[in-house]
């Protein structure tokens, strides 16, 4: 999966597909997010806090592994 760079103090690059969003956090580790529709992602990308909007609106309302 391709992920875009984003601006973030502990989040290095997400990328999204087919209803995965996967995050690349700066500590390396990686998760995956199922289910997260496409605005959402778009909406994560366009946040002035990526990370703020991570955990509003992603962490704890979708199911997630990390999996790397």
């Amino acid at each position: 999966m391709d992920r875009k760079p984003v601006d973030s103090s502990n989040i290095r690059s997400v990328g999204w597909e087919n209803g995965v969003l996967e995050v690349e956090f700066k500590n390396h580790s990686i998760y995956h997010y199922y289910g997260v529709d496409k605005e959402t992602f778009q909406q994560l990308i366009a946040a002035e806090s990526v990370g703020k909007y991570l955990g509003t609106h992603v962490k704890g309302v979708f199911p997630y592994a990390r999996v790397d």
